[in-house]
Protein backbone atom coordinates (compact mmCIF):
# COMPACT_ATOMS: atom_id res chain seq x y z
CA UNK A 1 0.00 0.00 0.00
CA UNK A 2 1.39 3.05 -1.09
CA UNK A 3 1.89 6.39 1.38
CA UNK A 4 3.88 8.99 -1.39
CA UNK A 5 4.55 9.33 -4.62
CA UNK A 6 7.98 8.19 -4.72
CA UNK A 7 6.55 4.75 -3.40
CA UNK A 8 4.22 4.91 -6.16
CA UNK A 9 7.23 5.41 -8.85
CA UNK A 10 8.93 2.74 -7.50
CA UNK A 11 5.70 0.06 -7.65
CA UNK A 12 5.31 1.27 -11.57
CA UNK A 13 9.01 0.52 -12.14
CA UNK A 14 9.40 -2.82 -10.31
CA UNK A 15 6.00 -3.72 -12.20
CA UNK A 16 6.72 -2.10 -15.33
CA UNK A 17 3.76 0.23 -15.34
CA UNK A 18 2.64 2.27 -18.71
CA UNK A 19 -0.48 3.64 -17.91
CA UNK A 20 -2.03 5.11 -14.74
CA UNK A 21 -5.78 4.38 -14.45
CA UNK A 22 -8.36 6.94 -12.41
CA UNK A 23 -11.50 5.78 -11.65
CA UNK A 24 -14.87 7.68 -10.36
CA UNK A 25 -18.43 7.21 -8.98
CA UNK A 26 -20.99 8.45 -10.84
CA UNK A 27 -24.28 9.62 -9.53
CA UNK A 28 -25.47 5.66 -10.42
CA UNK A 29 -23.27 4.24 -8.73
CA UNK A 30 -20.82 3.24 -11.81
CA UNK A 31 -17.39 3.52 -12.83
CA UNK A 32 -16.08 5.74 -15.42
CA UNK A 33 -11.81 6.08 -15.42
CA UNK A 34 -9.82 8.01 -17.50
CA UNK A 35 -6.13 7.30 -18.18
CA UNK A 36 -2.61 8.75 -18.59
CA UNK A 37 0.78 7.56 -19.19
CA UNK A 38 3.06 6.95 -16.15
CA UNK A 39 5.41 10.03 -16.97
CA UNK A 40 2.65 12.54 -16.28
CA UNK A 41 2.01 11.55 -12.78
CA UNK A 42 3.77 14.04 -10.90
CA UNK A 43 3.25 15.73 -7.03
CA UNK A 44 0.96 18.48 -9.11
CA UNK A 45 -0.93 15.31 -10.14
CA UNK A 46 -1.56 14.52 -6.00
CA UNK A 47 -1.78 18.09 -5.03
CA UNK A 48 -3.61 19.90 -7.90
CA UNK A 49 -5.67 16.69 -9.23
CA UNK A 50 -7.31 16.24 -12.50
CA UNK A 51 -9.85 18.74 -13.99
CA UNK A 52 -13.18 16.89 -15.52
CA UNK A 53 -16.80 17.82 -16.24
CA UNK A 54 -18.85 16.44 -13.42
CA UNK A 55 -22.11 17.11 -14.65
CA UNK A 56 -21.63 14.22 -17.56
CA UNK A 57 -21.39 12.24 -14.49
CA UNK A 58 -24.99 13.23 -13.38
CA UNK A 59 -23.67 15.69 -11.11
CA UNK A 60 -25.18 19.05 -10.80
CA UNK A 61 -22.90 21.51 -11.92
CA UNK A 62 -20.83 23.57 -10.03
CA UNK A 63 -21.12 27.33 -10.61
CA UNK A 64 -17.99 29.65 -10.51
CA UNK A 65 -15.43 26.74 -9.91
CA UNK A 66 -13.26 23.93 -11.17
CA UNK A 67 -13.82 20.01 -10.27
CA UNK A 68 -11.03 17.89 -9.83
CA UNK A 69 -10.27 14.26 -9.42
CA UNK A 70 -7.30 13.64 -6.68
CA UNK A 71 -6.03 10.12 -6.57
CA UNK A 72 -6.46 8.49 -3.22
CA UNK A 73 -2.69 6.57 -2.86
CA UNK A 74 -3.62 3.69 -0.87
CA UNK A 75 -5.87 2.64 -3.51
CA UNK A 76 -3.10 1.65 -5.90
CA UNK A 77 -3.30 -1.66 -7.50
CA UNK A 78 -2.15 -3.15 -10.49
CA UNK A 79 -5.78 -3.90 -12.69
CA UNK A 80 -5.38 -7.36 -13.95
CA UNK A 81 -7.79 -6.65 -16.79
CA UNK A 82 -5.84 -4.04 -18.10
CA UNK A 83 -4.11 -5.20 -21.33
CA UNK A 84 -1.46 -2.40 -21.37
CA UNK A 85 0.96 -2.42 -17.35
CA UNK A 86 -1.44 -0.32 -15.56
CA UNK A 87 -2.15 1.13 -12.09
CA UNK A 88 -5.62 1.87 -11.14
CA UNK A 89 -6.17 4.52 -8.13
CA UNK A 90 -10.04 5.51 -7.15
CA UNK A 91 -10.01 9.15 -5.88
CA UNK A 92 -11.63 12.26 -4.10
CA UNK A 93 -13.44 15.05 -5.77
CA UNK A 94 -12.70 18.57 -4.64
CA UNK A 95 -13.66 21.50 -6.20
CA UNK A 96 -10.87 24.46 -6.35
CA UNK A 97 -11.38 27.27 -4.55
CA UNK A 98 -8.38 29.70 -2.92
CA UNK A 99 -6.89 29.41 -0.60
CA UNK A 100 -7.80 25.83 -0.15
CA UNK A 101 -9.90 22.94 -2.33
CA UNK A 102 -13.02 21.97 -0.60
CA UNK A 103 -14.35 18.26 -0.94
CA UNK A 104 -17.38 18.59 -3.63
CA UNK A 105 -20.22 17.90 -1.60
CA UNK A 106 -22.03 15.78 -4.30
CA UNK A 107 -19.78 12.82 -4.58
CA UNK A 108 -20.34 9.94 -2.95
CA UNK A 109 -17.42 9.48 -1.60
CA UNK A 110 -17.34 12.65 0.06
CA UNK A 111 -21.38 11.92 1.67
CA UNK A 112 -19.62 8.65 2.90
CA UNK A 113 -16.89 10.58 5.14
CA UNK A 114 -19.10 13.43 6.11
CA UNK A 115 -21.85 10.21 7.28
CA UNK A 116 -19.22 8.98 9.38
CA UNK A 117 -17.78 12.07 10.81
CA UNK A 118 -21.44 12.99 11.99
CA UNK A 119 -21.69 9.90 13.66
CA UNK A 120 -18.43 10.72 15.80
CA UNK A 121 -20.09 13.90 16.26
CA UNK A 122 -23.22 12.53 17.78
CA UNK A 123 -20.72 10.67 20.28
CA UNK A 124 -22.21 7.53 19.60
CA UNK A 125 -20.00 5.33 17.95
CA UNK A 126 -16.33 6.18 16.28
CA UNK A 127 -16.54 3.23 13.96
CA UNK A 128 -19.69 1.33 11.76
CA UNK A 129 -18.39 -1.86 10.52
CA UNK A 130 -20.33 -3.71 7.41
CA UNK A 131 -20.15 -6.61 5.85
CA UNK A 132 -22.27 -6.83 2.62
CA UNK A 133 -23.11 -10.02 0.70
CA UNK A 134 -22.67 -10.16 -3.06
CA UNK A 135 -25.51 -12.11 -5.21
CA UNK A 136 -25.47 -12.36 -8.63
CA UNK A 137 -25.96 -14.57 -11.55
CA UNK A 138 -23.43 -16.01 -14.19
CA UNK A 139 -24.94 -16.62 -17.53
CA UNK A 140 -23.39 -18.41 -21.10
CA UNK A 141 -25.70 -15.53 -23.38
CA UNK A 142 -27.74 -12.49 -22.94
CA UNK A 143 -29.82 -10.65 -25.61
CA UNK A 144 -32.13 -7.75 -25.22
CA UNK A 145 -34.22 -5.54 -27.69
CA UNK A 146 -36.40 -2.27 -26.58
CA UNK A 147 -37.18 -1.71 -30.11
CA UNK A 148 -40.55 0.06 -31.28
CA UNK A 149 -41.42 -3.54 -33.40
CA UNK A 150 -39.60 -5.64 -30.57
CA UNK A 151 -39.11 -5.87 -27.20
CA UNK A 152 -37.72 -8.93 -25.11
CA UNK A 153 -34.81 -10.14 -23.84
CA UNK A 154 -32.86 -14.07 -24.14
CA UNK A 155 -30.68 -15.68 -21.89
CA UNK A 156 -28.58 -18.94 -22.32
CA UNK A 157 -27.43 -21.02 -18.88
CA UNK A 158 -26.41 -24.31 -19.87
CA UNK A 159 -26.60 -25.31 -16.54
CA UNK A 160 -30.44 -24.79 -16.20
CA UNK A 161 -32.81 -27.61 -16.83
CA UNK A 162 -34.05 -25.72 -19.42
CA UNK A 163 -31.26 -26.69 -21.22
CA UNK A 164 -32.09 -30.42 -21.01
CA UNK A 165 -32.92 -30.44 -24.79
CA UNK A 166 -30.12 -28.48 -25.74
CA UNK A 167 -27.51 -30.50 -28.11
CA UNK A 168 -24.87 -28.23 -27.83
CA UNK A 169 -22.51 -28.50 -24.49
CA UNK A 170 -24.88 -30.68 -22.32
CA UNK A 171 -23.99 -33.14 -20.42
CA UNK A 172 -26.72 -34.00 -18.53
CA UNK A 173 -25.63 -32.75 -15.10
CA UNK A 174 -28.78 -29.66 -14.97
CA UNK A 175 -30.34 -28.23 -11.50
CA UNK A 176 -33.59 -28.27 -11.08
CA UNK A 177 -35.51 -24.49 -10.85
CA UNK A 178 -35.08 -23.24 -7.20
CA UNK A 179 -32.71 -25.71 -5.97
CA UNK A 180 -29.09 -24.58 -6.87
CA UNK A 181 -28.35 -23.31 -3.24
CA UNK A 182 -24.98 -25.03 -2.28
CA UNK A 183 -24.73 -27.27 -5.43
CA UNK A 184 -21.62 -29.35 -6.04
CA UNK A 185 -19.70 -30.32 -8.61
CA UNK A 186 -20.12 -31.52 -11.60
CA UNK A 187 -23.42 -29.26 -11.93
CA UNK A 188 -21.58 -26.17 -10.11
CA UNK A 189 -20.28 -25.29 -13.05
CA UNK A 190 -18.89 -21.92 -12.22
CA UNK A 191 -17.57 -23.06 -9.26
CA UNK A 192 -13.66 -22.77 -10.61
CA UNK A 193 -14.94 -18.90 -12.03
CA UNK A 194 -16.07 -17.97 -8.26
CA UNK A 195 -12.70 -19.38 -7.07
CA UNK A 196 -10.98 -17.09 -9.16
CA UNK A 197 -13.12 -14.06 -8.31
CA UNK A 198 -12.06 -14.88 -4.95
CA UNK A 199 -8.51 -14.72 -5.23
CA UNK A 200 -8.88 -11.50 -7.48
CA UNK A 201 -10.59 -9.92 -4.72
CA UNK A 202 -8.05 -10.97 -1.73
CA UNK A 203 -5.43 -9.14 -4.67
CA UNK A 204 -7.82 -6.09 -4.16
CA UNK A 205 -7.33 -6.46 -0.19
CA UNK A 206 -10.89 -7.98 0.23
CA UNK A 207 -11.19 -10.39 3.06
CA UNK A 208 -13.62 -13.03 1.78
CA UNK A 209 -15.68 -15.11 4.02
CA UNK A 210 -16.86 -17.82 1.55
CA UNK A 211 -18.48 -18.70 -1.49
CA UNK A 212 -20.92 -20.71 -2.74
CA UNK A 213 -23.63 -21.69 -5.66
CA UNK A 214 -26.96 -19.96 -4.62
CA UNK A 215 -30.42 -20.79 -4.54
CA UNK A 216 -31.55 -20.12 -8.51
CA UNK A 217 -30.67 -22.75 -10.79
CA UNK A 218 -29.00 -21.31 -14.35
CA UNK A 219 -25.97 -19.51 -12.28
CA UNK A 220 -26.72 -17.66 -9.57
CA UNK A 221 -23.86 -17.23 -7.06
CA UNK A 222 -22.83 -15.66 -3.81
CA UNK A 223 -19.63 -14.26 -2.26
CA UNK A 224 -19.48 -12.70 1.28
CA UNK A 225 -16.82 -10.81 2.51
CA UNK A 226 -15.50 -10.46 6.47
CA UNK A 227 -16.57 -7.23 7.87
CA UNK A 228 -14.64 -4.10 7.35
CA UNK A 229 -15.36 -0.22 7.66
CA UNK A 230 -18.06 1.43 6.14
CA UNK A 231 -16.18 3.87 3.69
CA UNK A 232 -13.43 0.73 2.62
CA UNK A 233 -16.44 -1.49 1.94
CA UNK A 234 -18.31 0.79 0.03
CA UNK A 235 -14.82 1.32 -2.13
CA UNK A 236 -14.46 -2.43 -2.00
CA UNK A 237 -18.07 -2.99 -3.21
CA UNK A 238 -17.13 -1.06 -6.47
CA UNK A 239 -13.57 -3.42 -6.60
CA UNK A 240 -15.88 -6.17 -6.03
CA UNK A 241 -18.63 -5.42 -9.10
CA UNK A 242 -15.48 -4.72 -11.64
CA UNK A 243 -13.91 -7.99 -10.45
CA UNK A 244 -17.39 -10.17 -11.01
CA UNK A 245 -18.08 -8.59 -13.85
CA UNK A 246 -14.18 -8.70 -15.65
CA UNK A 247 -13.15 -12.45 -14.70
CA UNK A 248 -16.65 -13.49 -16.10
CA UNK A 249 -15.93 -11.89 -19.51
CA UNK A 250 -12.94 -13.05 -19.45
CA UNK A 251 -14.21 -16.41 -19.66
CA UNK A 252 -16.65 -15.33 -22.58
CA UNK A 253 -19.43 -15.50 -20.07
CA UNK A 254 -21.44 -12.82 -18.50
CA UNK A 255 -22.28 -11.61 -15.13
CA UNK A 256 -25.00 -9.42 -13.16
CA UNK A 257 -25.84 -8.23 -10.07
CA UNK A 258 -29.52 -7.07 -11.35
CA UNK A 259 -32.24 -7.84 -8.71
CA UNK A 260 -34.22 -10.28 -10.80
CA UNK A 261 -33.22 -10.99 -13.88
CA UNK A 262 -35.21 -14.44 -14.29
CA UNK A 263 -38.77 -14.94 -13.61
CA UNK A 264 -39.81 -17.75 -11.01
CA UNK A 265 -36.04 -17.85 -9.47
CA UNK A 266 -34.39 -16.15 -6.28
CA UNK A 267 -33.40 -12.28 -6.99
CA UNK A 268 -30.09 -11.43 -6.00
CA UNK A 269 -29.51 -8.81 -2.89
CA UNK A 270 -26.87 -7.39 -1.17
CA UNK A 271 -27.84 -7.94 1.96
CA UNK A 272 -25.70 -5.31 4.85
CA UNK A 273 -24.30 -6.73 7.94
CA UNK A 274 -23.56 -4.20 10.46
CA UNK A 275 -22.37 -3.14 13.66
CA UNK A 276 -21.00 0.07 15.93
CA UNK A 277 -17.90 0.52 17.48
CA UNK A 278 -16.67 2.85 20.46
CA UNK A 279 -13.25 3.11 21.70
CA UNK A 280 -13.11 -0.74 20.65
CA UNK A 281 -15.52 -2.03 21.98
CA UNK A 282 -19.18 -3.33 21.05
CA UNK A 283 -22.42 -0.43 20.97
CA UNK A 284 -24.92 -2.75 20.18
CA UNK A 285 -24.09 -6.00 22.50
CA UNK A 286 -25.90 -6.95 25.56
CA UNK A 287 -26.00 -10.56 26.84
CA UNK A 288 -29.40 -9.70 28.34
CA UNK A 289 -31.46 -8.40 25.00
CA UNK A 290 -33.33 -10.00 22.67
CA UNK A 291 -31.20 -11.82 20.36
CA UNK A 292 -28.17 -9.99 22.23
CA UNK A 293 -28.35 -6.60 21.25
CA UNK A 294 -28.36 -3.66 22.95
CA UNK A 295 -31.36 -1.03 23.45
CA UNK A 296 -28.51 1.27 21.14
CA UNK A 297 -29.19 -1.26 18.33
CA UNK A 298 -32.92 -1.72 18.61
CA UNK A 299 -33.33 2.24 18.37
CA UNK A 300 -30.71 1.99 15.24
CA UNK A 301 -33.19 -0.63 14.00
CA UNK A 302 -36.30 1.63 15.32
CA UNK A 303 -34.48 4.06 12.49
CA UNK A 304 -34.22 1.38 9.70
CA UNK A 305 -37.70 0.63 10.11
CA UNK A 306 -39.12 3.84 10.43
CA UNK A 307 -37.76 4.93 7.15
CA UNK A 308 -37.61 2.00 5.35
CA UNK A 309 -39.70 3.47 2.40
CA UNK A 310 -37.67 6.46 1.82
CA UNK A 311 -34.24 4.29 2.05
CA UNK A 312 -35.44 1.56 -0.77
CA UNK A 313 -35.41 4.91 -3.19
CA UNK A 314 -31.74 4.94 -2.42
CA UNK A 315 -30.77 1.21 -1.35
CA UNK A 316 -33.33 -0.08 -4.53
CA UNK A 317 -33.05 2.66 -6.61
CA UNK A 318 -34.25 0.12 -10.20
CA UNK A 319 -37.31 -0.73 -11.45
CA UNK A 320 -36.11 -4.04 -11.40
CA UNK A 321 -35.80 -4.06 -7.65
CA UNK A 322 -39.21 -4.21 -6.88
CA UNK A 323 -39.59 -7.27 -9.03
CA UNK A 324 -37.68 -8.86 -6.14
CA UNK A 325 -39.05 -7.73 -3.34
CA UNK A 326 -42.12 -9.91 -3.67
CA UNK A 327 -42.81 -12.96 -1.00
CA UNK A 328 -41.76 -16.44 -1.82
CA UNK A 329 -38.11 -16.00 -2.30
CA UNK A 330 -36.63 -15.18 0.47
CA UNK A 331 -36.60 -11.68 -0.13
CA UNK A 332 -38.25 -9.15 2.47
CA UNK A 333 -41.46 -7.75 2.01
CA UNK A 334 -42.74 -6.50 5.52
CA UNK A 335 -41.21 -3.90 7.81
CA UNK A 336 -40.15 -5.57 10.60
CA UNK A 337 -37.17 -7.43 12.08
CA UNK A 338 -36.80 -11.11 13.91
CA UNK A 339 -33.73 -13.33 14.89
CA UNK A 340 -32.81 -15.70 12.18
CA UNK A 341 -35.92 -15.26 10.03
CA UNK A 342 -35.04 -14.71 6.41
CA UNK A 343 -38.61 -12.75 5.69
CA UNK A 344 -38.00 -9.75 7.72
CA UNK A 345 -36.34 -6.82 6.75
CA UNK A 346 -34.06 -6.86 9.76
CA UNK A 347 -32.45 -10.10 10.95
CA UNK A 348 -30.43 -11.05 13.53
CA UNK A 349 -28.41 -13.78 12.99
CA UNK A 350 -28.44 -16.35 15.64
CA UNK A 351 -24.53 -17.58 14.59
CA UNK A 352 -23.16 -14.30 15.97
CA UNK A 353 -22.84 -14.47 18.96
CA UNK A 354 -19.89 -13.11 20.33
CA UNK A 355 -20.22 -9.48 21.64
CA UNK A 356 -17.58 -8.17 19.20
CA UNK A 357 -19.49 -10.36 16.37
CA UNK A 358 -22.97 -9.41 17.30
CA UNK A 359 -24.92 -7.50 15.03
CA UNK A 360 -27.60 -7.59 12.37
CA UNK A 361 -28.94 -7.31 8.75
CA UNK A 362 -30.65 -5.70 6.43
CA UNK A 363 -32.11 -7.97 4.07
CA UNK A 364 -33.85 -5.28 0.99
CA UNK A 365 -30.97 -3.75 -0.78
CA UNK A 366 -29.69 -4.80 -3.91
CA UNK A 367 -26.62 -4.08 -5.94
CA UNK A 368 -28.11 -1.48 -8.03
CA UNK A 369 -27.45 0.70 -5.69
CA UNK A 370 -24.40 3.36 -5.78
CA UNK A 371 -22.51 2.07 -2.27
CA UNK A 372 -21.33 5.29 -0.77
CA UNK A 373 -25.13 6.35 -1.01
CA UNK A 374 -26.71 3.39 0.14
CA UNK A 375 -24.07 2.40 3.45
CA UNK A 376 -24.52 6.23 4.31
CA UNK A 377 -28.36 6.18 4.02
CA UNK A 378 -28.20 3.18 6.10
CA UNK A 379 -26.13 4.84 8.75
CA UNK A 380 -28.02 8.37 9.21
CA UNK A 381 -31.37 6.08 9.15
CA UNK A 382 -30.08 4.41 11.97
CA UNK A 383 -28.10 7.53 13.86
CA UNK A 384 -31.77 9.23 13.90
CA UNK A 385 -33.36 6.02 15.56
CA UNK A 386 -30.81 6.48 18.43
CA UNK A 387 -31.07 10.40 18.80
CA UNK A 388 -35.10 9.66 18.63
CA UNK A 389 -34.76 6.53 20.76
CA UNK A 390 -37.46 4.63 18.12
CA UNK A 391 -38.76 1.38 19.96
CA UNK A 392 -39.15 -0.87 17.15
CA UNK A 393 -41.08 -3.05 19.26
CA UNK A 394 -43.39 -0.17 20.86
CA UNK A 395 -43.83 0.27 17.09
CA UNK A 396 -45.27 -3.21 16.62
CA UNK A 397 -42.55 -4.30 13.99
CA UNK A 398 -41.73 -7.03 15.93
CA UNK A 399 -40.32 -9.32 16.87
CA UNK A 400 -41.40 -11.30 14.22
CA UNK A 401 -40.47 -15.38 15.27
CA UNK A 402 -42.42 -16.71 12.04
CA UNK A 403 -42.14 -17.03 8.70
CA UNK A 404 -44.17 -13.83 7.49
CA UNK A 405 -44.94 -15.02 4.37
CA UNK A 406 -47.06 -17.68 5.97
CA UNK A 407 -49.12 -15.47 8.27
CA UNK A 408 -52.99 -15.86 7.67
CA UNK A 409 -54.29 -12.72 5.44
CA UNK A 410 -56.26 -11.27 8.29
CA UNK A 411 -52.54 -11.10 10.45
CA UNK A 412 -50.71 -10.01 7.12
CA UNK A 413 -53.11 -6.94 6.42
CA UNK A 414 -51.96 -5.79 10.21
CA UNK A 415 -48.64 -5.51 8.61
CA UNK A 416 -46.30 -2.64 7.26
CA UNK A 417 -45.31 -3.15 3.61
CA UNK A 418 -42.18 -2.11 1.65
CA UNK A 419 -42.85 -0.21 -1.21
CA UNK A 420 -43.83 -2.04 -4.30
CA UNK A 421 -42.28 -0.30 -6.65
CA UNK A 422 -39.72 2.44 -7.70
CA UNK A 423 -42.25 5.20 -7.71
CA UNK A 424 -43.75 4.48 -4.34
CA UNK A 425 -40.08 4.53 -2.81
CA UNK A 426 -39.41 7.75 -4.35
CA UNK A 427 -42.50 9.17 -2.90
CA UNK A 428 -41.57 8.14 0.07
CA UNK A 429 -38.26 9.88 0.10
CA UNK A 430 -39.58 13.07 -1.35
CA UNK A 431 -41.70 13.16 1.97
CA UNK A 432 -39.27 11.95 4.51
CA UNK A 433 -35.33 12.76 3.96
CA UNK A 434 -34.94 15.12 6.88
CA UNK A 435 -32.94 12.69 7.99
CA UNK A 436 -30.19 12.22 5.13
CA UNK A 437 -29.64 16.25 5.05
CA UNK A 438 -29.12 16.55 8.75
CA UNK A 439 -25.51 18.44 8.68
CA UNK A 440 -25.46 18.46 5.53
CA UNK A 441 -24.35 14.87 4.49
CA UNK A 442 -26.83 14.23 1.90
CA UNK A 443 -27.38 17.70 0.05
CA UNK A 444 -30.41 18.53 -0.92
CA UNK A 445 -29.67 19.43 -4.47
CA UNK A 446 -28.75 15.75 -5.11
CA UNK A 447 -31.51 14.52 -3.89
CA UNK A 448 -33.24 16.03 -6.37
CA UNK A 449 -31.15 14.95 -8.98
CA UNK A 450 -30.98 11.36 -7.50
CA UNK A 451 -35.14 11.37 -7.66
CA UNK A 452 -35.53 12.97 -11.51
CA UNK A 453 -33.16 10.29 -12.82
CA UNK A 454 -35.04 7.41 -11.30
CA UNK A 455 -38.46 8.77 -12.04
CA UNK A 456 -36.95 9.03 -15.49
CA UNK A 457 -35.74 5.37 -15.22
CA UNK A 458 -39.40 3.76 -13.77
CA UNK A 459 -41.52 6.67 -16.67
CA UNK A 460 -39.27 5.08 -19.74
CA UNK A 461 -40.32 1.59 -18.15
CA UNK A 462 -43.96 2.20 -17.64
CA UNK A 463 -44.58 3.41 -21.36
CA UNK A 464 -42.99 0.41 -22.66
CA UNK A 465 -45.59 -2.62 -23.88
CA UNK A 466 -44.45 -5.44 -21.99
CA UNK A 467 -44.34 -9.17 -23.25
CA UNK A 468 -47.20 -10.21 -21.28
CA UNK A 469 -49.43 -7.64 -21.94
CA UNK A 470 -49.52 -8.92 -25.88
CA UNK A 471 -50.66 -12.32 -23.94
CA UNK A 472 -53.06 -10.64 -21.75
CA UNK A 473 -54.63 -8.01 -23.89
CA UNK A 474 -53.97 -8.89 -26.91
CA UNK A 475 -57.36 -11.17 -28.24
CA UNK A 476 -59.74 -8.30 -25.96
Amino acid sequence: MAKNLEEILKLCEKHQIKMIDFKLTDIDGRWRHLGIPVKRLTEDTMVHGIGFDGSNYGYAAVENSDMVFVPVLESAIIDPYAEVPTLSMIGDVMVIEHPHNRPFNQYPRNIAKRALEFMKEQGVADEMLVGPEYEFYVFDHIAYANAPESSGFSINARQAEWSSFNPDNNNGYLIENGRGYHISLPMDINNDLRARMCLAMEDFGVNVKYHHHEVGACGQMEIEVELGDMLTMADHTMDIKYIIKNEAAREGRTATLMPKPIAGEAGNGLHVHMLLRKNGEPVFYDEKGYGGLSETAFYFIGGLLTHAASLCAITNPSTNSYKRLVPGYEAPVTIGYAMANRSAVVRIPAYAKAPQAKRFELRNPDATCNPYFALSAILMAGLDGIEKKIDPHAKGWGPYDCNLFDLPEDEKKKLTGLPASLSEALDALEADHDYLVKNGVFPERLLKLHIARRRRDAEAVMRLPHPKEFALYYDL
